[in-house]
C-alpha cells in the first residue's frame, strides 16, 4: 500500500492539453447532429503551397495517437522523412472513443440495412450513411478546414480503420480525386455480403484513365484465420475461428491489393501490409503510425 506524500494536498491535478490542438462541435447541412472535429496544426509559418493534410476517422480514438506520432517523427525529419502537416479527425460529442450507433450509420456504404439494437430497449441500428458522410467531408468539412489553414490539396490523405476502413474504400472508389492517398487499416471488405467489392470493380471498369493514387491496405496478423496466442484453449476458440473465416480480413485486403498492383487502370501503388503481433483493436495504433508516415512523408 503507497504511503501518503506530503505532495498530494499541496499539487493540484490539472487536465492535459495537446499543443496545437482543438476541437469544435459543428453541426454540418448534411448532417442531423453535430461531429465533433479535432484539429492539429504546426505552430510555425506554412509551406508555400500549404500543409499537408491526414483526415481521420473515429476521431475521438485517433487524433491523439496520430498527432503524438507525428509530433514525434517531425520533429527529426532527415531520421524519419516525415515533415509536419494538419491532422484533421472527425468524431463525435463524446469522452469516449466510440460512438457505435452513429459511426454505424455514418461509415457504412449505402443501401445498408436495418439491425437490432445494441443494447435492450435501444434504437435499431441503420447502416448505409457512407454518401451523406462523404458529402459532408467534401462539400463542408474541407471547406471549413481551410478556412482556418491553407492547405496542400494534392496532398490530402485519408485513414480509416474497421468500419473507418470499409469507408475509406467506399471513398476511393466513389470520388478517387478526393485524396492522393488511401489508408485502410483492416476495413470490413466482407461487410453486407461483401457489396463493396462490386463498388470497386464499377470503378476500376469505367475509368477513363489510369489512376495515379497511392493505396495502403493492412491488417494484423491475427486478422485472419490465426487466432492470437491468448485466444488458444478458451471456451469462445471456436466461435472466433468461425468469426475469423467470415471476415476474411487479411485475405480481402490482401486480394484488392493485388487487384489494384496488377490493374491497367491503376498508375499509382498498391501496397498490403501485415502487422506481426497484431489483433483487429491492438493494430489501432501502429495502423495510425503508418498512416502519418504515408500521409507525411517528405516530398521528394
Amino acid at each position: 500500500m503507497p504511503h501518503p506524500s506530503p505532495l498530494n494536498a499541496a499539487v493540484p491535478l490539472t487536465p492535459v492539453t495537446f499543443a496545437g490542438a482543438t476541437f469544435a462541435d459543428i453541426t454540418f447541412e448534411n448532417a442531423d447532429q453535430p461531429h465533433r472535429i479535432f484539429l492539429y496544426r504546426p505552430d510555425k509559418s506554412p509551406p508555400p503551397e500549404g500543409w499537408p493534410v491526414l483526415y481521420l476517422t473515429d476521431g475521438n480514438a485517433c487524433f491523439a495517437t496520430a498527432v503524438d506520432a507525428l509530433k514525434v517523427q517531425a520533429a527529426y525529419p532527415n531520421g524519419t522523412n516525415i515533415c509536419e502537416g494538419v491532422i484533421v479527425a472527425i468524431g463525435y460529442p463524446s469522452d469516449e472513443p466510440y460512438d457505435p450507433l452513429r459511426r454505424s450509420w455514418d461509415l457504412s456504404p449505402p443501401p445498408g440495412r436495418t439491425y437490432p439494437p445494441f443494447f435492450p430497449g435501444g434504437p435499431d441500428v441503420r447502416t448505409g450513411g457512407g454518401e451523406r458522410f462523404l458529402k459532408l467531408i467534401e462539400n463542408e468539412l474541407k471547406p471549413w478546414v481551410e478556412g482556418h489553414v491553407p492547405v496542400d490539396r494534392s496532398r490530402q490523405a485519408l485513414f480509416g480503420h474497421s468500419f473507418g476502413g470499409l469507408f475509406a474504400l467506399y471513398a476511393l472508389f466513389s470520388k478517387p480525386d478526393a485524396f492522393s492517398r488511401w489508408i485502410a487499416a483492416s476495413p470490413a471488405i466482407f461487410w453486407e455480403d461483401a457489396a463493396i467489392l462490386a463498388t470497386e470493380r464499377a470503378l476500376l471498369d469505367n475509368l477513363e484513365a489510369p489512376l495515379d493514387i497511392e493505396l495502403h491496405l493492412s491488417s494484423g496478423e491475427y486478422e485472419g484465420e490465426k487466432l492470437a496466442p491468448f485466444h488458444k484453449g478458451t471456451p469462445d476458440e471456436h466461435k472466433r475461428q468461425e468469426r475469423a473465416k467470415e471476415t476474411r480480413t487479411i485475405e480481402l485486403a490482401r486480394d484488392m491489393a493485388q487487384r489494384w498492383s496488377t490493374s491497367a487502370s491503376f498508375a499509382g501503388t498498391a501496397i498490403f501490409e501485415e502487422y506481426p503481433g497484431e489483433n483487429h483493436m491492438s493494430v489501432l495504433p501502429v495502423a495510425l503510425n503508418r498512416a502519418v508516415q504515408i500521409a507525411f512523408r517528405r516530398p521528394k
